[in-house]
């Protein structure tokens, strides 16, 4: 699942036709529309046939019944990268996190690291940050953390992988 990405997990089945509650985590619900695919953490290919976005329901083409929607509960929805770029529409200044995973961090010229992963938590998003190694060769930490946020990042270039930063190393030496 090199190329997936986890977008939601099936609940309980909730209605005699294989309906199931699903729990989306992703920032495009709109990916979950009539005809869409997804891959289960189980690989099982599934196509939506209905969502009641309201109700947080899914039913998918494959599942006609609750015993057959029984023995997805709690398994997981994943897409491929390429689907989520043709689904999903980001606003000016927006990128995918996969995008974003193994940019390169600089201020002012100087690589600080490479961005390992992702973190959502409850105050905002953060990039977990690998430490460039000369650095890390002067006692600084091997990962850091840094606020996703327009006042740390200067400038982004994914199709170079560059993200030019602002006030990161302060963290990178506090950490």
């Amino acid at each position: 699942m090199n190329n997936q990405i986890y977008v939601a997990k099936l609940g309980k089945s909730v209605g005699l036709k294989g309906e199931i509650k699903i729990f989306i985590d992703s920032d495009f619900p709109e990916q979950f529309k009539k005809g869409a695919t997804f891959t289960t953490n189980k690989g099982n290919l599934l196509t939506i046939e209905e969502y009641n976005e309201s109700r947080g329901i899914i039913l998918f083409n494959e599942i006609n019944n609750i015993d057959d929607a029984k023995k997805l509960t709690n398994q997981q929805l994943f897409t491929s990268q390429e689907d989520t770029k043709d689904n999903c529409k980001l606003e000016k200044d927006q990128y995918f996190w996969f995008d974003l995973i193994n940019c390169s961090i600089f201020e002012n010229d100087e690589l600080l690291g490479t961005i390992s992963d992702i973190h959502r938590y409850p105050l905002g998003d953060y990039f977990e940050i690998d430490t460039n190694k000369a650095l890390v060769e002067k006692n600084l930490p091997k990962t850091f953390l840094l606020p996703y946020e327009k006042s740390y990042i200067i400038s982004v270039d994914i199709e170079n992988k560059k993200i030019q930063t602002k006030d990161a190393k302060p963290i990178l030496e506090n950490s």
